[in-house]
């Protein structure tokens, strides 16, 4: 019965391991969706440490179970907990930090626009720190998030391809960094030309400070703005809340684990103390009965 237990705990150590993969997976795909090893670095580093420490302590218990080494076991299931907790203050953080903000509906337009008024709280305060938002800022520049935009469509007259009309590009549905960097708010009514060169309108007065911020130089466009912040943190909370229920899903199966975990533990204290498996430890031969 022993064995049985202990066998079950490797091989479910085993699964552990692989399962470990998809965490560093979601790191690894959380930096690459920043571009660079620079912008937004904060959000993949939690997940490739928790994704490591996940590998190296199934490998404990894999050993520990395997091998009926008690002290191994209990270092193993000792680090586990605290696996777990981080694991689950992880999971309840990253729904916290984007709990508010969303994309706001506008009138003949397919894609959403941001306003950082909508969001709040940490990751805003931590995205809008001017030291980091230009190392943001250089990511996105540098790593062209905006190049990617442009479209051609065949010109039914002359056969030739021409950039899309501002209708189609209406219809588009962008990325939330796309929305917010890579144009002005539609609000600043500038006339479409391209993907990310607009004009200003003759005579329009507006009172969005975006406006004034918006460049058609391709090294700057929206970078400065603040619907720029909004997009990135809109990217954020979308990338967290795809990895976040990866991270529920490994966390249940980590919790199984380590109530396995726990009876193997047992059991080898039992093999350890001589004791036959199943012992009864019952001391009266006619116990006595509560009355309640």
């Amino acid at each position: 019965m022993m064995r049985g237990t202990t066998s079950t705990v490797g091989v479910v150590n085993f699964i552990t391991f692989l399962i470990s993969i998809p965490i560093l997976g979601g790191g690894i795909w959380l930096s690459a969706r920043a571009n660079s090893t620079e912008c937004l670095r904060f959000l993949q580093w939690p997940l490739i440490i928790i994704g490591l420490s996940v590998m190296v302590i199934s490998l404990m218990g894999f050993a520990g179970s395997c091998y009926g080494l008690t002290w191994l076991l209990k270092l193993y299931l000792f680090a586990m907990f605290f696996v777990v907790a981080a694991l689950l203050f992880f999971i309840v953080f990253a729904f916290a930090v984007t709990d508010r903000g969303h994309g706001e509906v506008i009138i003949n337009r397919s894609f959403l626009e941001y306003q950082l008024s909508d969001y709040s709280g940490w990751l805003k305060d931590r995205v809008s720190d001017p030291g980091y938002w230009a190392k943001i800022r250089a990511c996105l520049r540098d790593g062209k998030a905006c190049k990617g935009m442009a479209r051609y469509v065949r010109d039914p007259n002359t056969g030739l391809l021409v950039p899309e009309s501002a209708q189609m590009f209406y219809q588009r549905d962008l990325s939330p960094i796309q929305s917010g960097c890579c144009k002005p708010p539609t609000s600043c009514g500038y006339m479409y030309v391209n993907e990310t060169f607009w004009s200003p309108a003759a005579g329009a007065v507006v009172g969005d400070p975006d406006c004034s911020k918006w460049s058609n130089d391709q090294q700057v466009l929206c970078y400065q703005c603040d619907s720029c912040k909004a997009g990135v943190l809109a990217s954020i909370k979308h990338s967290w809340r795809k990895a976040s229920v990866i991270n529920i899903v490994v966390l249940v199966i980590l919790v199984i684990v380590y109530v396995i975990g726990c009876a193997a533990f047992r059991n080898a204290k039992r093999v350890e103390n001589d004791e036959p498996f199943g012992e009864s430890r019952m001391t009266k031969s006619r116990p006595s009965r509560f009355q309640f």
